[in-house]
């Protein structure tokens, strides 16, 4: 399997405060693992295995009922700051300012000129 390349969709999620439900319809429908994760502190995040894969390529975050249910996809950035400053000044709103997890992953969300809601995210530098 290859690495995602910059600026491809590599991620998606759902939020919902019905996760075991969620959790149960897609585990059964593609065979599906999840794997709790807690690197934001306060998260509940499931982070979802696929056969085949080495790595998560998604994830279920449990809302607590604090909003409406979605499902979006998240694009691999170079830059999550200067990619919002881009997306702004063509029109978008940010839902959800930048924030790095545990691992070093950087995620943002934003809602483009059109109303769809959508995320970008950049993962850490590698060791030298």
């Amino acid at each position: 399997m290859s690495v995602p390349a910059i600026n491809s969709v590599a991620w998606f999620e759902f939020g919902t405060d019905k996760t075991e439900e969620v959790k149960k319809f897609y585990g059964e429908l593609f065979d599906w693992n999840f794997k709790l994760n807690t690197d934001l502190p306060g998260v509940n995040y499931h982070a979802v295995l696929t056969r085949g894969t080495p790595q998560p390529t998604g994830g279920i975050f449990e809302s607590g009922g604090k909003f409406a249910d979605y499902a979006i996809f998240y694009v691999l950035v170079a830059d999550v700051a200067e990619t919002i400053d881009r997306a702004i000044n063509l029109g978008a709103e940010v839902l959800m300012e930048p924030v790095t997890d545990a691992a070093g992953v950087t995620f943002g969300r934003l809602r483009d000129n059109t109303g769809n809601h959508f995320g970008v995210f950049s993962m850490p530098a590698p060791a030298n």
